[in-house]
């Protein structure tokens, strides 16, 4: 399984948002902090805010900040969110798949299954739970303000 790059700049921009949560956060200001692309960031920023989990604050001192509680926010909610589909193989996708082999395959099921773990783990999980004060996020956000 591999997210998209699109997942991870949404997770890696809440997980900001969290972490400084009294401030607001321009889309500038987190493409140089995580030196990623700022077009790319401005796609992201804009499904977040479509999907709620990120405000977004008009005017001089506009930006981003979070729309609700980490606590609030499954890491599996955004992948959902932010992933266009989780299609591993052809056979998943039933409009497109050709393969010959779909009828008699064993390899369907594990990997249905496989897929149902990988996200019931990150619906366990919350922002908060990857953001809560500890060494690593002490380094996380020394590593922001480098």
């Amino acid at each position: 399984m591999r997210l998209t790059q699109h997942s991870d700049y949404a997770l890696r921009v809440l997980m900001l948002l969290a972490l400084e949560p009294d401030e607001v956060h321009t889309i500038a200001s987190v493409a140089e902090r995580y030196a990623i692309s700022r077009n790319h960031l401005m796609k992201v920023a804009q499904t977040l805010i479509q999907t709620g989990f990120v405000e977004g604050v008009r005017g001089r001192n506009g930006g981003l900040r979070l729309a609700r509680n980490p606590a609030d926010i499954t890491l599996g909610a955004v992948v959902r969110a932010t992933e266009d589909s989780f299609a591993l193989v052809e056979c998943f996708d039933r409009e497109r798949n050709v393969c010959v082999v779909t009828p008699a395959c064993g390899l369907r099921r594990p990997l249905e299954e496989a897929l149902r773990a990988f996200l019931a783990t990150l619906d366990a999980r919350t922002l908060a739970d990857v953001v809560k004060p500890s060494k690593r996020t002490d380094s996380i956000r020394n590593l922001l303000n480098a």
